[in-house]
């Protein structure tokens, strides 16, 4: 468990952590020099459970406010130190303030330096504590007087401490570790600390260090101070890693993740709840996680806005961000985000809002998914990455109805029964404008019917609706079920003079329109058409077989590939009695349509299941 404190400079929260835990978090000389917490401290408080409790000891000082950010991250609960001799402060409403808008963390109260007050006065600043408590939404939370020094109300507070169950932290997601800090250990190398916000992390794992954008494999671990083979969200964990980075590589805000990121973030869609009035496009500080970087603001409906970034960050759906005035004197707001990578146009069109304030009720992945998917197509590594799922929870998502999948894509099926529509509609407008074509082939009708949306998704509806009888296919070319391509009625009277004639040898077109005495380009569209049909074959350029030959020759090469390895052309021509062009020829056709390649003078079998089942 990791337990912040908070409160104004100068209240004693470094000597109240020391009388708890038997720690100085201060750890900078500079620090030990002024008696004033700079940068974040650390102490850690073992139980005799086994159990670790992790104090983030944060700058009090206005000046240090980023410090305090960068460390409230993640935390299980918050230890509010109020000094009676001073009393609520500015830092102390403005820390609070942090801690409401990050999360809201349960709070413990800690009236420090009470030996220096009287008992009306202890009183006084206890009314004071609560009243602000109550204004910001704690309405329960402990109070205790305590004087480190004189060891006061420190028994109390350390068994109220120990009784703090844990918040629950996200172990099924991804891991997700935000550095706050980056050292070198001699004999050991370069170590990195911060709160890992979600996920496990083992020894011997790899992780995706995000400044050096470089994979580090995880030599050793410390969490809460102990050394450990794994360590998962909520936790202060040490990371001893290995790779092709140094100290220098890496700076407060990086990120240690599970796997390599997508892009970063220039413009997110957040809700905000706000501390102080906003102002279109105002420029701000922005902090994430141990993150800090500038931006503006753009107010959208409510409660909802855009914050364009100046410098990208690395954001997940439901992360917490702090807002400050762009002079860093004033917390102006919290922001939760709603949706990565905003776009740049439309965000103020009524429909869109609605559907934002939809992603915004969106409890869990699978309301959320819901939500994406009413808008058309949902990238599943992008969703994947947003929600930080790891694999099992995602594969556990598409597990139920609701949706299809093609590819790296996720189609919701009312979208999906929109589409088909418009596919079978586009194809029956084919056959009234075409009556004399047998259909388009797949990828024609995806261009005629949806060309703007994602081809492996269309393609796999087409797919479907063949599958489930729809749509029939005939020799690659696609027709509705009621609407069998066939002659017309002065085709079918040149048709039967010329299946008359075909045998088990190949026809010329100029042999065949010399045989029944018809002009030769009247007989080479009919036999193109025929061949649309699935009645005959080109075996190159106007010259025909009957398609129950192609079909024995297919199976003659499945023959030869069993018996030796291969199919040539001498073996076509011995077995079928034919020339050897013409063996030639009929192989060489095979290798184009892929059933065959080729390999010096033999053509060995590649695809067992062309001609011999309804192609596709």
């Amino acid at each position: 468990m990791i337990i912040a404190t908070a409160g104004h400079v100068d209240h004693g929260k470094t000597t109240l952590l020391q009388a708890l835990t038997g720690v100085n978090a201060d750890r900078l000389p500079e620090e030990k020099k002024r008696g004033m917490t700079i940068d974040l401290g650390y102490a850690y408080w073992p139980q005799p459970d086994g159990r670790v409790i992790g104090f983030i000891d944060v700058p009090g000082h206005e000046k240090f406010l980023t410090n305090m950010l960068a460390g409230v991250g993640g935390i299980d609960h918050a230890l509010l130190v109020v000094a009676c001799d001073d009393g609520v402060m500015p830092q102390t409403r403005e820390h609070l303030a942090i801690l409401q808008l990050t999360g809201k963390p349960a709070v413990t109260v800690a009236l420090t330096k009470a030996d220096r007050v009287s008992e009306t006065r202890i009183e006084e600043v206890r009314e004071d504590v609560k009243a602000m408590l109550s204004e910001a939404g704690w309405q329960e939370a402990k109070i205790f007087v305590t004087a480190a020094t004189a060891g006061t109300g420190i028994a109390e507070l350390r068994e109220h401490l120990q009784q703090i169950p844990e918040r629950a932290h996200p172990r099924q997601h991804r891991f997700r570790l935000a550095i706050d800090r980056a050292f070198t250990v001699k004999g050991a190398g370069l170590v990195v600390t911060g709160t890992a916000l979600s996920g496990e992390v083992k020894v011997g794992d790899t992780l995706w260090l995000t400044g050096a954008d470089k994979p580090m494999r995880v030599r050793g671990l410390h969490a809460q101070n102990q050394p450990m083979d794994a360590a998962f969200a909520g936790q202060r964990i040490a990371l001893n890693v290995s790779g092709d980075a140094e100290k220098a590589d890496i700076s407060r805000g990086d990120w240690l993740l599970a796997e390599k990121p997508l892009l970063p973030v220039e413009r997110v869609i957040v809700e905000l709840q706000v501390h102080a009035p906003l102002q279109q496009w105002q420029p701000l500080h922005i902090h994430h996680a141990a993150s800090h970087v500038t931006g503006r603001v753009s107010l959208l409906e409510d409660d909802l806005a855009e914050l364009v970034l100046d410098v990208p960050l690395w954001l997940a759906e439901n992360d917490r961000l702090v807002l400050r005035d762009i002079a860093a004197r004033t917390t102006l707001a919290g922001a939760r985000t709603l949706l990565l990578h905003a776009p740049r146009r439309g965000k103020r069109q009524p429909a869109y809002l609605a559907w934002l304030h939809q992603l915004k009720q969106a409890q869990d992945d699978r309301q959320k998914l819901d939500a994406l998917l009413q808008r058309g197509t949902v990238s599943l590594s992008a969703f994947a990455w947003a929600r930080q799922l790891a694999s099992g929870g995602l594969a556990a998502l598409l597990a139920k109805p609701g949706s299809m999948q093609a590819g790296d894509n996720l189609l919701s099926i009312d979208i999906a029964a929109r589409w088909q529509q418009k596919l079978l509609d586009t194809l029956a407008r084919y056959h009234q404008q075409h009556d004399d074509q047998p259909g388009p082939g797949r990828d024609r009708l995806r261009r005629m019917a949806l060309p703007g949306e994602d081809e492996p998704l269309v393609l796999a509806l087409i797919e479907k609706m063949r599958h489930e009888g729809a749509l029939v296919s005939r020799q690659g070319w696609l027709h509705l079920p009621d609407n069998a391509p066939g002659f017309s009625a002065q085709q079918q009277v040149l048709w039967e003079k010329i299946d008359g004639l075909f045998g088990d040898e190949p026809w010329w077109v100029r042999d065949l329109a010399a045989a029944i005495k018809q002009d030769e380009q009247s007989v080479r569209q009919l036999l193109r058409f025929a061949a649309q049909l699935g009645l005959v074959t080109a075996i190159l350029k106007d010259r025909y077989y009957r398609n129950d030959r192609i079909q024995a020759f297919a199976g003659l090469i499945r023959e030869l590939d069993q018996t030796r390895g291969a199919a040539s052309a001498a073996d076509f021509r011995d077995r079928l009695g034919i020339g050897r062009k013409l063996a030639v020829q009929i192989l060489e056709y095979f290798d184009r349509t892929g059933f065959t390649r080729r390999r010096g003078n033999e053509h060995l079998l590649r695809d067992k299941a062309l001609f011999g089942q309804e192609s596709p």
